[in-house]
């Protein structure tokens, strides 16, 4: 069953703002005080050594995002590795977590809009996540763009904050501050210590839930983990500098009981603004924090059960897209279940419970990605790689399990109960619905047993819809690539010689070394990828830039020629042979896809077959925002091209000359190539280059 996809509208600073957005809330606005009165003024180092223990699950989800870009997050992601039994548990658990965390963000909202209006603060809650609720039906980036500016005024206040409070620091005594506000530095040992730092770890947890929304990102190899990187920088900065100033301003005993202590020293360094300026500001940031969480929270927690319906683990009607481009059943039932908490259950409280959840996940999320590595698959193409594989991961999985046994008793025995009913709901409703296992499978193959191969082909079309990457080469491949016309007589062991031949040279092997190459690769002849095309590719030992060969049989091409026993016989009209390295696997991959992609295009035989050329054959195959072909004449702006030879002349970027036709002739350009009237020049370059290029031509 297919189901519409999410159109890709978020950027680098919409994943920004979300990441960001997700990790403001009761973390630095409610929680500093309370942690101070388990460890004293050590709780500035608690957030620092938090912010890094965070960072191994954090370098996980980013490389498991941009391999896995799709809605559901950490459920997809542990349902594709360690398959859905698992996938079931991490998707109810983290949707039911994030829902708690939101509606307890709306409630801290609630508290600080009562400090200047006496508002019931549980019915503030309900309306405002009815409004984030049909924000986020309207449109994800009408939903982003509200996140953006909630973000945009939390980060500026935060920083304005931190900058006035380090000054008013620097104002005082520094010696004498250390010595009355940091001594003793752990009031209560190193337990205390580190019941802090798992107290205070979950102020970080709402970075990963980006990953929920990756469906939706715009070039995911780069913006997931840049915006993640970003996010988590920013939070490090405001989290241990912010706290460092309560802790240093505000008497110890009253810190460690105040439940609004960012206010509270913010009255000690904003007095010269006029009353009640400081506490305004304050107010406006906590406010944009908690709405923010809030916000995000809604539009990360309805992305789990709409890829879970997608998978038939929940039922079919919360994976429908609606017109307006939102996953609208999935987003009423989210809101309904923060309804539901909200009023029947003390959110605060059962809002703590979910956090050793929240740990669990994040081991098995560092867990995935040793079994997504370790299962060799080789469509598994992330376009960031974690570092220091394995030790990263094993250290995320180990740091995960002592901080659990931190939570308390009542956390653990939440996170039990949760994994059962998960368990169980697996068991009776699921179970028989879905045919999928994980690519823990993939581990198990190589052991001897059996493996999922359809994930092999789901994770061959995420590679085929993310498209090629910067540094693939495929605008040079297909310019350099040979063109072969051939009649429908032809014998496919000629066609097979002549192009072997060309690849051979190219590659500087021999042909019959070519020959047994393609004979011993895993798809020893030509096959179809799109109505009238085949393809034939194979991978060499030696580190050589990837070559392909075009070929051309106008009045088409019987199949049984190439040995395929159909009872209806096709015609093809074009067979392409693609080599590369074996050291680039991915990019062996995602080339085949984005041919593959290409040939299955409109009209692509029409045009394929009219070509009048080789050089129109090849335009075909090119990206057309990646492509411009300009014909030299004095009466343009081309004319300042005319004489001159290539390397004198200075395009966009990379942007270059790949294929010059004169008078019917096709040249291959080089650097002393003078370039006369009326040549025709094909240009290839990267998108921004390309239409810098058709701007200046344009003026």
């Amino acid at each position: 069953m297919k189901h519409k996809k999410l159109a890709k509208e978020l950027g680098l600073s919409d994943v920004y703002a979300i990441a960001t957005g997700a990790m403001f809330s009761s973390g630095f606005f409610l929680l500093p005080g309370l942690a101070a009165a388990e460890t004293g003024p050590s709780v500035v180092l608690a957030y620092l050594v938090s912010g890094i223990i965070v960072l191994p699950t954090m370098f996980s989800v980013a490389e498991l995002a941009t391999a896995l870009p799709r809605s559901g997050g950490t459920y997809y992601i542990i349902d594709r590795s360690l398959g859905p039994m698992l996938g079931t548990i991490g998707g109810f658990g983290s949707w039911l977590a994030l829902v708690l965390k939101s509606a307890f963000a709306l409630i801290g909202m609630g508290a600080y809009i009562s400090i200047f209006y006496e508002v019931d603060i549980l019915y503030v809650a309900v309306f405002l996540t009815i409004v984030f609720g049909i924000l986020n039906v309207v449109g994800a980036k009408e939903t982003t763009w509200l996140q953006k500016v909630l973000v945009a005024a939390l980060v500026t206040i935060m920083f304005f904050y931190i900058v006035q409070g380090v000054f008013e620091i620097f104002s005082m005594n520094f010696g004498e501050i250390t010595e009355k506000q940091f001594k003793p530095f752990f009031t209560e040992g190193v337990f205390g210590f580190f019941a802090t730092v798992g107290m205070v770890f979950v102020s970080y947890a709402g970075l990963t839930k980006v990953a929920s929304i990756a469906e939706e990102v715009k070039n995911p190899d780069r913006n997931i983990p840049l915006g993640m990187f970003l996010a988590i920088g920013t939070a490090v900065i405001v989290y241990v500098v912010g706290v460092y100033i309560m802790v240093a301003l505000l008497e110890p005993n009253a810190f460690r009981e105040d439940l609004t202590p960012v206010a509270t020293a913010g009255e000690v360094f904003l007095d010269w603004l006029p009353e009640p300026g400081g506490l305004i500001l304050v107010v406006v940031a906590a406010v944009a924090a908690f709405a923010s969480t809030g916000n995000a929270g809604i539009m990360s927690a309805s992305r789990y059960p709409m890829a879970m319906a997608r998978d038939r683990l929940v039922n079919k009607h919360f994976a429908t897209v609606g017109k307006l481009g939102t996953p609208h059943w999935s987003v009423l039932g989210t809101v309904v279940l923060m309804l539901f908490f909200l009023l029947a259950f003390n959110v605060a409280e059962v809002a703590k419970l979910a956090s050793a959840f929240q740990l669990l996940l994040f081991g098995l999320l560092n867990l995935s990605v040793i079994v997504m590595r370790e299962s060799r698959i080789e469509e598994y193409d992330p376009g960031f790689k974690s570092p220091w594989y394995p030790w990263i991961q094993i250290a995320g999985i180990i740091l995960s399990i002592i901080l659990i046994f931190e939570m308390g008793i009542l956390s653990i025995l939440f996170t039990v109960a949760v994994t059962a009913a998960s368990i169980i709901w697996y068991k009776y409703y699921a179970q028989d619905k879905v045919e999928r296992q994980g690519a823990i499978f993939h581990v198990h193959a190589r052991l001897g047993e059996n493996k999922d191969q359809g994930l092999e082909n789901e994770m061959r079309g995420i590679l085929r819809e993310k498209g090629l990457r910067q540094e693939d080469p495929y605008e040079e491949l297909v310019a350099r690539a040979d063109v072969l016309d051939f009649s429908p007589d032809t014998d496919y062991d000629t066609i097979f010689s002549k192009a072997a031949e060309s690849l051979a040279e190219k590659l500087n092997i021999t042909t019959d070394e070519l020959r047994e190459l393609f004979l011993n690769s895993a798809d020893n002849s030509a096959i179809q990828i799109a109505d009238g095309v085949a393809l034939n590719h194979a991978r060499l030992k030696q580190d050589v830039s990837p070559e392909m060969v075009l070929v051309r049989i106008r009045e088409g091409y019987s199949k049984k020629k190439l040995g395929k026993d159909e009872d209806k016989d096709q015609k093809l009209h074009s067979i392409i042979f693609f080599v590369s390295s074996e050291a680039n696997t991915g990019q062996h991959l995602r080339i085949l896809a984005h041919i593959a992609e290409m040939v299955g295009s409109k009209n692509f035989l029409q045009r394929w077959n009219n070509a009048e050329n080789d050089e129109e054959l090849r335009e075909i195959l090119l990206r057309d925002e990646r492509f411009i072909k300009i014909t030299l004449s004095p009466d343009d702006k081309t004319q300042q091209y005319i004489g001159k030879m290539i390397k004198e002349i200075s395009f966009p970027g990379q942007s270059l000359i790949t294929i010059i036709r004169r008078g019917g002739d096709i040249k291959i350009p080089h650097g002393i190539t003078v370039l006369q009237e009326g040549d025709e020049l094909s240009i290839i370059g990267e998108i921004e280059d390309i239409d810098k290029l058709k701007n200046m031509l344009k003026k």
